[in-house]
């Protein structure tokens, strides 16, 4: 048991205790932002711009460059996603939609160019040095897509949420950050939720029209 506990928390040895207390808290909000997502509650957007602001911090410390620049778009597609869920067209806000031809087309760019971004970024700082570089960009990608349709309310931002969160519970738990992996354990299953919870909303739009 000893064993185990050291593998996971033996990380945090050399850590500051301010900087655990600051993981634990921008975990708490995260999962707090996810649930509120979930009921389709606009607090998703400040709670995250609470938990991604605080990674920001933590992660440039921890030289976890593609991380980093995942919160930081969060933080910033948060305020679009405020605005855009609380901006009302005769009286009635943003409903839950699913992505057009369009909006695919939109979808494929913000990944490619997601991909091509994180890896110029690694190069410049010669971060390609472990395999982990290599599956931050994957999952920096995915979760960029996955940002952008939330903050569109689009139903497909889910199923990115769970694909990303899926491959982060073991890069996390890799890095050293127990607290991250779990958060985007329970992460997995709330998205899971959600998905389920947005679709029966759509559904419900649908037949009332």
């Amino acid at each position: 048991m000893s064993e185990i506990f050291n593998f996971l928390f033996n990380q945090y040895s050399t850590y500051d205790i301010f900087d655990i207390v600051l993981e634990i808290i921008a975990v708490v909000f995260g999962l707090l932002s996810v649930w509120f997502s979930k009921q389709n509650n606009v607090l998703v957007f400040p709670t995250g711009m609470i938990s991604t602001s605080i990674f920001v911090y933590l992660l440039y410390k921890w030289v976890l460059l593609g991380d980093m620049i995942i919160n930081g778009y969060y933080f910033v597609m948060s305020i679009y996603g405020w605005y855009y869920w609380t901006k009302r067209k005769n009286n009635i806000v943003t409903p839950i939609t699913k992505l057009n031809f369009k909006e695919k087309k939109i979808s494929a760019y913000i990944f490619i160019s997601s991909i091509i971004l994180i890896f110029l970024v690694y190069q410049y700082f010669d971060k390609w040095n472990s395999v982990t570089a290599y599956i931050d960009n994957l999952t920096t990608a995915i979760f960029f897509v996955g940002m952008w349709l939330m903050a569109n309310r689009k139903l497909e931002n889910w199923i990115f949420w769970i694909i990303g969160d899926l491959i982060s519970v073991p890069l996390y738990l890799y890095k050293g950050l127990v607290f991250t992996s779990l958060q985007y354990f329970i992460f997995t299953f709330i998205a899971i939720a959600g998905y389920y919870s947005w679709k029966r909303i759509l559904n419900k739009s649908i037949q009332s029209v």
